[in-house]
């Protein structure tokens, strides 16, 4: 069990309701429903085409609604102006593009609009949300630079920056470790415990890397053709019986037994080119 630094409730702040989602005729996502809470991480799992992410679009109220309902606080979704659901939940996507001609600060910037009134400048609250999102995500020295001079792994960065410099009760995150190297990935996701234990934000994030969602994940969600197959805490659901179900693969999986972690093996064709052989030990 996570031990946490700030009190949670129980009680989720945004949730779908029977959710059935379309892109045209065809159902994707049929009947799911999905809740999150303060101070807790749920992250959504499974196969490519499975319906994570248009789930979590969904839920950020970018993908339309065919049957079922979304509530933010216990109100509907749908009535709430743009602006007053950009106060309370963010997505991050990868479908982004870097603007051109602004720089990083800039970009970050776009996160305090929601909380801006009309044609006002930056307040001292906005600049610190701002420098504090920067300086979370690791891309507080590159402040000035023009953002088309960045990679895509800094950019990435850069949006995410600018999500948290929204400063939202809700946040959602689609592959937010994609395309980043093996430091920001785990920087990431240590970020996005922060969130949830230092701050008290329900966190949603689709995931395919099963080890990341093992370590960062209260609750997983495992989907399969569009409906929920398991769903619970990471010892509950990544097991190698749902596991193997949903990718139709065979997969293993134990507990490491100094850290007690999940360790998830899918086993291919061929051997892994270095292994230990039986009598051999290793220093």
């Amino acid at each position: 069990m996570r031990s946490t630094s700030m009190a949670t409730t129980s009680a989720p702040v945004l949730r779908g309701e029977q959710l059935v989602l379309r892109y045209g005729k065809t159902a994707v996502v049929h009947g799911v429903s999905v809740e999150l809470t303060p101070g807790r991480v749920t992250a959504l799992i499974g196969p490519n085409g499975s319906g994570k992410s248009t789930l979590l679009r969904a839920l950020a109220r970018l993908h339309r609604v065919d049957d079922g309902r979304v509530l933010l606080r216990d109100r509907a979704a749908s009535l709430l102006t743009a602006r007053q659901f950009a106060q309370e939940v963010t997505l991050f996507s990868q479908s982004r593009q870097a603007p051109h001609g602004l720089t990083v600060n800039e970009v970050v910037a776009f996160g305090r609009h929601p909380h801006r009134r009309r044609f006002a400048g930056p307040s001292p609250a906005d600049r610190t949300a701002v420098d504090e999102a920067m300086r979370a995500t690791g891309v507080r020295e590159m402040s000035d630079r023009p953002v088309g001079e960045l990679s895509g792994g800094e950019m990435q960065r850069v949006w995410l920056a600018a999500c948290l410099a929204q400063e939202t009760g809700v946040v959602l995150l689609d592959e937010p470790t994609n395309h980043l190297d093996l430091r920001y990935q785990i920087e990431t996701l240590d970020l996005v415990r922060d969130l949830a234990d230092q701050r008290g934000v329900a966190v949603g994030l689709v995931l395919h890397d099963l080890d990341q969602a093992a370590r960062v994940a209260d609750q997983l969600l495992l989907m399969k053709d569009g409906r929920i197959h398991a769903a619970g805490d990471p010892l509950r659901v990544l097991t190698a019986e749902n596991l193997g179900e949903v990718y139709d693969l065979r997969v293993e999986v134990e507990i490491h037994p100094h850290t007690g972690r999940i360790r998830i093996d899918p086993i291919g064709r061929h051997p892994a080119r270095t292994m230990i052989h039986p009598g051999e030990r290793t220093t």
